[in-house]
């Protein structure tokens, strides 16, 4: 799917021109400037971590220097002509004091700072986890599950179910790893930076710069590994996608698998996808695995410098040793570890944009069924239809409905035969606006569809389907998913209309049972007559059976179809079968082939005339009358 705001660029895996590549380089601004957004909303929580992690530098550097500060004291106290010692704050020790007092003191405190500094630490982590888990992610998450429910089916056509789990989930956490991992982790980089480097500077200013002098080739060097590696981290979302499909389709499939003793092949097929994903990784820190090498080099060129004229210095009383050279080796580490960050923030990026190009992607998109402004409420149908030259397609090649016209009364009961592909289920798809027609209106009570508020018209249209889905929770629950306010009464009501009554009462619990999931404790003509209850409890206006007998037996279908008759009456009922048995009690019958009503009439007239119909008739009864 395309976001409509900023397209996303097609990748290759050799090349770009240049137009894709400045359509990517246009994409990413746009993705910043969406998760810039983002982590603004957070901006007090944050402002919060820049402040802890403000004392937690302070606190290191401080400890830094109580360490220097020690060792200039011994070497005052065993070195004759060694340079003073300048204590903090300009404090001196009081006269009588033995040199182990003066030295457990500055331990002391160096400890007091470090307990100090591991309490802030904890706590930084906390509120770390708190924002980035407890906040971020369930409210992304929920921000791109509630629009997925305003999406159309189309989306859904074009999306597979496992591309869209990741998005929810694995996709949410990269982008909240652009706020603690890009935003805070590049915040707290630049301040300890600025901080360690004027520290440096104070220290000796010539060493600072003959030290630092490698940190514009660490730059070059992270910042190109960052752009080598994105189209990798892009790679990778794509074969992840694949493996949740795999593994979906193999879970859901495991009868039909085992059925045909194609436990081998199933596995082969998951590992496949799997070791597709593993080859990516590996690839992809292959490629990691030359770049800490080479920081490492270039950090290991600053400590030369360091020992070499450092220690000149020393020697020539240019420099402290402790609070000198000590205190330069111990802030030149910690600044290196900065650099390194930089390379950790880099990957996060690439992570965070490829995560949020999918998440972004779901939240731009704009629902393709949407209520007209100034859509009119509407409380209750009178169940008057009318297909005025109704044409549809699901692609620009895929023409599904030809010109279709068709009047249907308040009450009356429509049949919809013909053979597989001929627009069946895509005609019954239009009346709850599942779909909208590329051409011709369709009216509800007179009114073009399109104007009443959608929310009401799919309240007004009991749907069930050839497979309908039930909820892993009680029978009760599933029953009332349309109404949950409905009484256990009400519920009855429509369990006993729907032929399910009699069933409910001799499972274990009842009403109160739980089901497994997609109700696989039940028969098919079961989860049939459930999902016509809980079409019944709605009170629609219109009724839609699409093809609910295919998959159960003669008994059951007689047993369902004494419900449909029993549910229908009074209200507009299209019904959609393969079996000619369902459909006789219609008032009128539709034939449908490849998008066109070829047919229409009752069981009799169209009985009697040659077509496809009266084929299909004498081919279930195998060639008697019809």
């Amino acid at each position: 799917m395309k976001s409509p705001i900023q397209p996303k660029p097609q990748m290759t895996e050799d090349r770009e021109d240049v137009p894709v590549f400045a359509e990517r380089q246009q994409r990413q601004r746009y993705l910043l400037r969406r998760l810039f957004g983002l982590a603004f909303t957070y901006w007090p929580e944050c402002l919060g971590l820049v402040v802890l992690q403000t004392l937690l530098l302070a606190l290191g550097l401080a400890g830094l220097g109580g360490a220097g500060l020690a060792i200039d004291y011994l070497r005052s106290l065993l070195e004759k002509g060694a340079p003073a010692v300048r204590f903090p704050f300009g404090w001196t020790p009081p006269e009588g004091w033995a040199p182990m007092e003066v030295l457990l003191l500055i331990g002391g405190t160096v400890l007091l700072m470090a307990g100090l500094r591991a309490w802030l630490a904890y706590l930084n982590a906390v509120a770390v986890s708190r924002l980035g888990q407890g906040r971020i992610v369930v409210e992304l998450r929920s921000q791109v599950y509630a629009k997925m429910q305003r999406l159309s089916f189309r989306f859904f056509d074009d999306n597979a179910t496992g591309s869209l789990i990741n998005r929810v989930t694995g996709d949410a956490q990269a982008v909240r790893l652009f706020i603690d991992g890009v935003v805070m982790q590049s915040l707290s980089v630049v301040l300890a930076t600025v901080v360690y480097l004027t520290f440096l500077i104070r220290i000796h200013t010539g060493l600072a710069l003959a030290c630092l002098s490698v940190l514009p080739l660490l730059c070059l060097l992270v910042v190109g590994y960052s752009r080598w590696l994105r189209p990798d981290y892009e790679e990778g979302r794509v074969r992840v996608d694949r493996l949740v499909r795999v593994f979906e389709e193999l879970v859901r499939g495991i009868a039909v698998v085992k059925s045909f003793g194609l436990e081998s092949w199933a596995e082969d097929r998951f590992l496949g996808a799997n070791a597709a994903v593993q080859e990516q990784k590996t690839r992809m820190f292959g490629k990691l695995s030359r770049l800490y090498p080479s920081v490492s080099l270039l950090n290991q060129i600053s400590m030369t410098i360091l020992l070499g004229y450092g220690g000149w210095l020393a020697i020539h009383d240019r420099v402290a040793i402790g609070t000198g050279l000590v205190v330069f080796a111990g802030v030149l580490q910690q600044l290196s570890a900065q650099v390194n960050a930089v390379g950790a923030i880099a990957d996060n990026l690439q992570q965070t944009l490829t995560g949020a190009d999918r998440v972004y992607e779901v939240l731009d998109a704009e629902p393709e069924i949407a209520d007209l402004p100034g859509a009119v409420p509407l409380d209750r149908t009178r169940g008057e239809l009318s297909f005025d030259r109704v044409s549809f397609r699901f692609t620009p090649r895929d023409t599904v409905l030809q010109e279709v016209s068709l009047e249907v009364r308040p009450g009356e009961r429509i049949a919809v035969v013909g053979p597989t592909g001929a627009g069946k289920s895509a005609l019954i798809h239009l009346i709850p606006r599942f779909y909208d027609p590329d051409s011709g209106v369709i009216r509800l009570d007179g009114r073009d569809l399109r104007e009443w508020r959608l929310s009401d018209v799919r309240r007004q249209v009991g749907l069930v389907f050839q497979e309908s889905f039930l909820f892993r929770a009680s029978i009760a629950a599933n029953i009332a998913f349309g109404n949950p306010g409905a009484t256990r009464e009400q519920i009855e009501r429509a369990a006993r209309l729907a032929a399910a009554h009699e069933f409910i009462e001799r499972m274990p619990l009842g009403y109160d049972t739980l089901l497994h999931e997609n109700g696989s404790n039940l028969s098919g003509g079961q989860r049939q007559r459930l999902a016509l209850a809980r079409a019944i409890l709605l009170d629609p206006g219109i009724l839609v059976l699409d093809d609910p007998t295919a998959a159960v037996d003669a008994e059951t279908e007689e047993d369902i179809l004494d419900a449909m008759e029993s549910v229908s009456a009074g209200r507009t009922t299209f019904i959609v079968a393969h079996r000619f048995s369902t459909v006789r009690r219609a008032d009128r019958i539709v034939v449908l082939d490849r998008g066109r009503i070829v047919g229409l009439g009752t069981h009799e007239e169209l009985s009697a005339v040659p077509g496809y119909y009266r084929d299909a008739v004498l081919a279930e009864k195998g060639g008697g009358e019809a």
